[in-house]
């Protein structure tokens, strides 16, 4: 019993029983894949459906030209609705012809004697006289009529396999069969039934295929059998009856395993296949520039480019003619397009495949992937085990994408990762319930020295205390005291009253920005940063960035209101505080930032260089509030935005336009702002457009205007910028950014 005990516990310290049932796992999803039901099918050939659409066939020729029996056609008087006079159609067949048609297919098949046979006519026809009845028993009949032009030309008739409804005509004419290794017949598919043409239609066309498409349980078009037995005899598919008809060949060539077909060809021309002899179809996207309406074929309006050299098929895209088919790329695709597709990628050999060795590189990759995860996961704590897992499962997509893009080989990842996933499932489970016992030990051995809240911290996440970021649009704030150099030396000798005084004046900046759902990221003397959007969510941080700045604004004006009173009742001289504030918007990292000793929640990025370039030219286009393009753009409906410049602060590559905030909406709506925002308007268009004179003259009438004190500092800034352009122009190449000297 002891030793039982020893090893129980041995087995547990090396291997653990989450190793056990992970290895009884490992084999359990060997067998499923061995049985291969429909749901594991489904996922695999879904995720083939996804790489078709996310690369799809990329048409470098296009030898297939479908004359299409569209809606057009159907509504022109001489044809109707199908089926169409045989006469009719073997006009067709001889205007393809005459226009260089390489080989003709017919997506129908003709299986009756036409309705409107001449000897039909004559015995149905009423108050005919006797002479026109033998007349038109006289005359040809339309399906000989058809069958002499599909003699002058080379046809391929279409054929469908079925139910066991028609008597087949063994003498009619078949396609010879040649066959290397074992007997293909039963890996194909088998019909009880085949619908045949009419006798004079199979003795006169060059050749005959099954048109019979077979989509899957979930009723997508994915391959299409190339070869296929319907009522005893073995028979091409259309397009490569076709293919064989242009090659000349007499015989199609058929290779075959143990394991099934491997491929059909005609000289030298092989196509592989999948083991029932079917075609992975490598879908285009569609393509409308393929089809030409059949009227137009049969009044000669089709260029002769459109059909010379070509390989055509004769169809319908018209939904009443129920020919419509699912496509992993189209939810909607005609059947005769998607014979099309096929034809385009053999000839093009761009044709994807599953290999027979897939099953042996999944089964490989499932055991070694397993093998792995079983032994080194229990090793690893719960996040790490997730990042692996995404490490893997990258890992398994990637090759499985691989080998499709580069090889056009079908490599199923499904199956490996849906083992691998079960298995890291168990593994996490697992992980959990240890890491539950620690967090429960850790309470237990810490609970009498630390207090509850940071054993709780402890036990529940400790990760967070580790460095990194995430990046997202923020906005960002910079504001500073104007002049606070001046007023460092009136404190000279009372270094605690200028404390006290940045104390006071730091403290309603932080409400304005706190109440404003800001987030303070740090304080540089009299400075202060300050972001939005971070850590919680803030849809409107531009909006409410703005809002904050003003109240800021506002909050010093109070503060200043007292402390004048202040300095008349003490009888000190009075100072004013101003500042000037920064904002931007753009994409940044925020984040734990430092070292791994010490670090803060805080923001980096390009968008934070910027607001801190803004707020340092505040001074200098007179304006306390400058903002972005981005910010300015965001919020231009809720506020007095007025652009001041387009400039390339220092550091950047890339100019920026830059905006002053005036007030909030009311001003925005007032008349003398509506007045000073068009002359500035006016004055930076002409100013941009080198109309230097222009230009003054527009700041001469700003500053006559009312209100224009207010934009005393942009007018002289421009004054004396434009005055320089006089004398110095610009370069030819000048686009109106004005590069700053300084931060």
């Amino acid at each position: 019993m002891k030793r039982l005990k020893a090893l129980r516990r041995w087995f547990k310290r090396k291997f653990g029983y989450a190793r056990l049932v992970c290895l009884v796992l490992l084999f359990g999803f060997a067998a499923l894949r061995v049985w291969d039901p429909h749901p594991v099918e489904e996922m695999r050939v879904r995720t083939w459906d996804n790489f078709q659409r996310i690369e799809p066939r990329v048409k470098a020729i296009r030898p297939v030209t479908i004359v299409d029996i569209d809606e057009k056609s159907l509504a022109d008087p001489r044809l109707g609705q199908w089926p169409w006079p045989r006469t009719r159609i073997a006009d067709i067949i001889a205007n393809l012809t005459r226009l260089g048609a390489v080989v003709i297919a017919f997506d129908a098949v003709f299986s009756e004697p036409d309705r409107l046979n001449p000897d039909i006519a004559a015995d149905t026809f009423r108050n005919l006289d006797e002479a026109t009845r033998e007349k038109l028993r006289a005359l040809p009949s339309n399906d000989q009529v058809f069958a002499d032009a599909i003699r002058a030309s080379r046809v391929v008739l279409g054929e469908s396999g079925g139910p066991d409804l028609h008597k087949v005509d063994q003498n009619l004419p078949v396609t010879g069969i040649a066959m290397l290794g074992e007997e293909p017949q039963p890996f194909m598919y088998q019909f009880p039934g085949l619908l045949r043409n009419v006798e004079v239609l199979e003795q006169a066309a060059a050749g005959r295929g099954l048109f019979t498409i077979r989509p899957e349980r979930d009723g997508i078009v994915r391959r299409v059998p190339m070869i296929m037995v319907a009522q005893g005899i073995t028979m091409p598919s259309l397009t490569f009856e076709m293919l064989r008809v242009a090659s000349g060949s007499s015989t199609i060539l058929i290779k075959a395993d143990k394991a099934g077909i491997q491929s059909i060809g005609v000289k030298g021309f092989p196509i592989p296949t999948d083991a029932n002899g079917q075609l992975w179809v490598h879908y285009a996207a569609q393509d409308p520039s393929i089809y030409v309406s059949a009227v137009d074929v049969l009044d000669n309006r089709v260029p002769q480019d459109r059909i010379a050299g070509k390989l055509i098929l004769i169809g319908t895209s018209s939904t009443g003619l129920n020919d419509i088919k699912t496509t992993p790329v189209s939810p909607a695709m005609p059947g005769v397009e998607i014979h099309a597709q096929v034809l385009e990628s053999a000839l093009t050999r761009a044709i994807v495949a599953q290999p027979n060795y897939g099953i042996a590189v999944e089964f490989f990759g499932a055991l070694i992937l397993g093998l792995l995860v079983i032994a080194f996961a229990p090793n690893f704590g719960p996040i790490t085990l997730v990042g692996v897992g995404a490490l893997f499962a990258t890992v398994l997509i990637g090759a499985s994408w691989f080998f499709y893009s580069h090889y056009k080989l079908l490599i199923d990842f499904t199956y490996p990762l849906m083992s691998t996933t079960a298995i890291y499932a168990t593994l996490i489970f697992a992980s959990f319930v240890r890491e539950q016992s620690q967090r429960r030990q850790i309470r237990s051995a810490f609970g009498q020295y630390l207090s509850p809240a940071l054993v709780e911290q402890l036990a529940q996440s400790p990760e967070k205390l580790v460095l990194g970021g995430e990046q997202r649009e923020m906005t960002i704030m910079f504001s500073d005291v104007r002049g606070f150099t001046t007023i460092s030396e009136r404190f000279k000798s009372d270094p605690q009253g200028l404390t006290r005084l940045m104390n006071r004046f730091l403290t309603p900046l932080t409400n304005a920005i706190i109440a404003r759902k800001g987030t303070i990221d740090k304080y540089m003397g009299d400075a202060i940063m300050a972001f939005w959007n971070a850590p919680l969510d803030d849809k409107e941080h531009q909006i409410n960035a703005c809002n904050a700045a003003i109240d800021m604004l506002e909050r010093i004006d109070e503060l200043n209101k007292i402390r004048e009173e202040e300095a008349a009742e003490g009888g000190h001289p009075y100072f004013p505080l101003n500042v000037g504030v920064g904002l931007n918007t753009g994409t940044c990292v925020v984040g734990n930032m430092g070292s791994d000793l010490r670090f803060d929640y805080s923001v980096l990025g390009d968008s934070v260089n910027l607001a801190s370039r803004l707020e340092g030219q505040s001074k200098e286009y007179g304006f306390p509030i400058i903002i972005g393009s981005k910010t300015a753009m965001a919020v231009k409906e809720k506020f007095a935005i007025l652009e001041l410049d387009f400039i390339m602060v220092k550091g950047k590559k890339e100019p920026e336009v830059i905006y002053a905030i005036a007030g909030r909406d009311d001003v925005a709506q007032s008349g003398s702002f509506q007045r000073l925002r068009n002359l500035t308007i006016e004055m930076l268009t002409c100013y941009r457009n080198r109309d230097w004179n222009g230009a003054l003259a527009a700041i001469e009438r700003g500053r006559k205007s009312e209100d224009g004190e207010s934009l005393a500092s942009l007018y002289k800034l421009y004054e004396a910028r434009i005055r320089s352009y006089i004398e110095t122009p610009p370069p030819d190449d000048w686009n109106g950014a004005y590069a700053l000297l300084t931060k």
